[in-house]
Formats: structure tokens, C-alpha cells, sequence
């Protein structure tokens, strides 16, 4: 038998724990959900995905404060926070996860290609989130790294 890939592992946990869930991507552009919804039988479990590309689509479809965003910047765990709580209460689900970074080319000295910001957020639980400098890995290998990512968070939230 195959062993479960990471996605399969965070669906089977959560039909276990009896929690839904929601992405809200940046930098992934939808790929967290993708990889969710690659697996038959996903929407047992998986809600919807919002792909927030733009600082007015965080506003708009997840509520991020555009105080926040002016003080912080798109990239940071702050704007990761405020997505991943958005997601929660505009879909309704149990469990979220956000994605929000510079995949690159690009970056800044302050911000540079590579960092990722994540939040998670299980209902019940206070928000947690981290940022990971994957570094200049290119943009498809910071996408995918970040996808990644996100499901082990996924995952760690429902230990």
C-alpha cells in the first residue's frame, strides 16, 4: 500500500476530527486548495478557497484591515493572520490556512524573494502563524515549498 501523500494526510485528518476547510492564498495563487481538491472525495472536508492576489482582494473577500496592510505590508505575518481569520468566518469552516509572500523574481532588503508568511487557524484556538525564508529558490520552488508548507501546518493544527 502507498503511503498517503501530505494533502490525503491532511483530508483523512480532518474527516477524523470532524473540522472543514478554507485557504486563503497569496503567493500560492490557489495551489493549497489545488492540492486539496486533486483528491477524490476532498469536498467531505474542503470548503472553498479564496486566491487573494491583490491587497484590495484581501480587503474585500477576507476583511484584512487596510490599517494593517499600510503598517505592514502585504507580507507579514500580521496580513497571513487577518486572511487566515477571514477565511475562517466568511466561509464557515473549522480549520484555515494562509499564504501570503514574495515568490519572486524580486523582493526588497526588507522583503526579500522567498519569504513566506503563514497563518493557521482552527476554531476554538488563537491564530498561529510564522514566516519562512525559502530564499531565491525561484518562483515555481517557492510556490510549491509553500504549499508544502501550508499542508504540514494544516496537519500540525489537527495533532
Amino acid at each position: 500500500m502507498a503511503a498517503l501523500s501530505p494533502a490525503e494526510r491532511v483530508l483523512a485528518a480532518a474527516r477524523y476530527c470532524g473540522l472543514t476547510i478554507a485557504t486563503a492564498e497569496s503567493c500560492t495563487g490557489g495551489m493549497v486548495a489545488a492540492a486539496l481538491t486533486d483528491i477524490a472525495g476532498s469536498s467531505a472536508v474542503f470548503d472553498r478557497g479564496f486566491v487573494t492576489y491583490s491587497n484590495l482582494a484581501k480587503q474585500q473577500m477576507l476583511g484584512v484591515a487596510a490599517a494593517t496592510l499600510a503598517a505592514h505590508g502585504a507580507v507579514s505575518e500580521a496580513v497571513a493572520r487577518e486572511m487566515a481569520e477571514g477565511a475562517l468566518v466568511r466561509a464557515g469552516v473549522t480549520l484555515a490556512i494562509a499564504t501570503t509572500g514574495i515568490a519572486g523574481p524580486g523582493g526588497s532588503e526588507f522583503k526579500p524573494e522567498g519569504r513566506v508568511c503563514f497563518a493557521v487557524r482552527r476554531i476554538g484556538l488563537p491564530v498561529f502563524s510564522e514566516t519562512v525564508e525559502f530564499g531565491a529558490i525561484g518562483r515555481a520552488q517557492v510556490r510549491q515549498a509553500s504549499t508544502g508548507h501550508a499542508l504540514a501546518l494544516l496537519l500540525r493544527a489537527m495533532a
